[in-house]
């Protein structure tokens, strides 16, 4: 009874201080006809869960470290994936120095961290008893029960991007400073693109990890929600992509979820 009297307090702490937004049951309409071709259209019954409101930011990733002692299998590794015109490793980049040495979390203290595996982000998580999310449960809080295509709509103009979400260039692929920011925003900086539920940057920002794994891949994990170099195709709420568990890329973070 003391063990989940304790776990219970844990939880009730998590939800306050990670503003753990209650998620109704309900029928999930996934997936995209327009879309890639493991965007089948389907239905699934989501019980109800809690999930972050915004993703993960660096001061809480911060406070995690300084509690734990965690050392992340990014800085284990030595080297990180950092986004130019394309994705190359670097030396020295991890979640502290996103875009290797010369770069630091000055000013970022708001902005969601980066460079963080699937493990790490699992023992985020686990340490403040919560977890990841699967994809369903991503997408249906992104889509909401009308399974809308953005989190916001099911529309999004060159016009309207900047507004929204921090992404990248209407056509593929490129960082762009037109919303406000080259890279990561503070989270929830984008209030008109808020989610059904009310979650902020379900499109855009970062891509997040899930505990779920790829279709026919399943040594990949599932991200979703595009990130701050991305157009609007891969801002989809039922865009989905793989990614080893086991690496770090400076636009993929996460935000944890509860039952």
């Amino acid at each position: 009874m003391i063990l989940l009297a304790a776990f219970a307090s844990g939880t009730a702490k998590a939800a306050q201080e990670f503003d753990l937004v209650a998620i109704p049951a309900g029928t999930a309409q996934l997936g995209d006809r327009s879309g890639d071709a493991n965007e089948v259209l389907r239905s699934v019954k989501i019980p109800a869960f809690r999930l972050m409101r915004t993703e993960v930011t660096n001061r809480q990733f911060s406070r995690f470290f300084l509690a734990s002692g965690y050392r992340t299998t990014v800085e284990q590794a030595g080297k990180a994936h950092v986004w130019w015109t394309r994705w190359d490793q670097k030396s020295g980049a991890n979640w502290r120095r996103p875009q290797g040495p010369q770069s630091s979390l000055d000013g970022l203290a708001d902005h969601p961290v980066v460079q963080v595996s699937a493990r790490d982000a699992e023992a985020f998580c686990k340490h403040h008893g919560l977890r990841l999310p699967s994809e369903e449960e991503w997408e249906y809080a992104a889509r909401g029960p009308q399974g809308l295509r953005y989190p916001w709509g099911n529309r999004l103009t060159p016009a309207s991007l900047a507004e929204r979400s921090n992404a990248g260039t209407y056509a593929c692929c490129a960082a762009s400073d037109a919303d406000g920011f080259l890279r990561t925003a503070p989270v929830g900086s984008f209030p008109r693109g808020r989610s059904p539920f009310g979650l902020d940057d379900m499109a855009g920002n970062v891509w997040e990890w899930t505990s779920s794994r790829f279709p026919g891949s399943p040594g990949m994990r599932v991200i979703r929600g595009g990130g701050w170099g991305n157009n609007p195709y891969c801002l989809r709420a039922a865009y989905r992509h793989g990614n080893p568990p086991d690496i770090g890329l400076d636009m993929v973070g996460f935000r944890c979820a509860a039952d």
